[in-house]
């Protein structure tokens, strides 16, 4: 018998040119943007794009794509479930 509900396949791809611009895919929504930080829901999870002098150049939700021209600092991804079991980690460590 066939599996009629396949995991969905994460389809995410960041190519940075010279730290000044940033094509990214599998992005879900921005969910808040200045010059100094982006930050985009994307299909592997939120990711913080900090910088100087940041601005969109494209944007199409549709196809999931945005780019981002400026000069880029740091990227990093926010991982909730990381996060938890870090924190769970430090308590039981503490807490034993």
């Amino acid at each position: 018998m066939m599996d009629t509900n396949p995991k969905k396949q994460i389809r995410h791809d960041i190519v940075m040119i010279n730290r000044k611009k940033l094509d990214i895919t599998g992005v879900l929504k921005v969910e808040s943007f200045d010059h100094e930080e982006f930050l985009l829901q994307t299909e592997a999870g939120f990711l913080t794009i900090k910088g100087k002098n940041l601005h969109m150049k494209n944007l199409s939700l549709e196809t999931g794509q945005v780019s981002i021209e400026g000069i880029v600092f740091a990227m990093e991804y926010i991982d909730e479930a990381y996060q938890a079991e870090k924190a769970k980690g430090l308590f039981g460590r503490i807490f034993k």
